[in-house]
């Protein structure tokens, strides 16, 4: 099994059932084992559309990263995700951050996800669950990826985790 984290992120319709909803349809494809509190944060890129919902959660599977990869484009559609242009509003977003310790990248897929160091909608949960996770090619924690940000600006806890775990044993969450 490979550890890899996925950041989630909702900004139409009822955001905090979207995130709910990609949890538990990951879950019937791999163990969903933490995911974070979620937070409001605001839109990166095109800004004239409404504020995110945005988590981070740890998984295990045994897929490969393409084969993951084309799960999480499967969910985005399943919960209504149309192509559009870059950063466009959408009622989810589904990104691998990092699968194991594997640096790769192709026309499709780049791990880890590269702009995750610059984002502080994706650094904030991850360092929350992973403070410790070394990003392998930048040889940083996701703590100090989080700090080299400086002053985190438009990220606010929202709510628990609990809010939009599925409900599983061995789900923990952080907060």
């Amino acid at each position: 099994m490979i550890t890899a984290y996925l950041g989630l992120g909702s900004n139409l319709g009822d955001r905090k059932q979207n995130l709910a909803q990609a949890l538990k349809l990951m879950s019937k494809h791999l163990v969903v084992e933490q995911v974070s509190c979620i937070y409001e944060t605001e839109p990166v890129g095109y800004k004239d559309q409404p504020l995110f919902l945005n988590a981070v959660c740890r998984i295990s599977t045994e897929m490969g990263p393409k084969q993951l990869l084309r799960l999480a484009k499967k969910i985005e559609i399943k919960l209504g995700r149309v192509p559009s242009f870059p950063n466009t509003p959408r009622p989810i977003d589904i990104d691998i951050l990092f699968y194991g310790d594997k640096v790769f990248s192709d026309k499709e897929l780049t791990i880890p996800h590269p702009r995750l160091a610059e984002r502080a909608f994706v650094l904030v949960p991850l360092a929350e669950i992973a403070p410790g996770l070394v990003h392998p090619e930048k040889g940083k924690t996701a703590s100090e990826l989080l700090d080299d940000l400086g002053v985190v600006a438009g990220v606010r806890k929202w709510a628990e985790a609990g809010e939009i775990m599925i409900r599983r044993q061995d789900v923990s969450s952080f907060c």
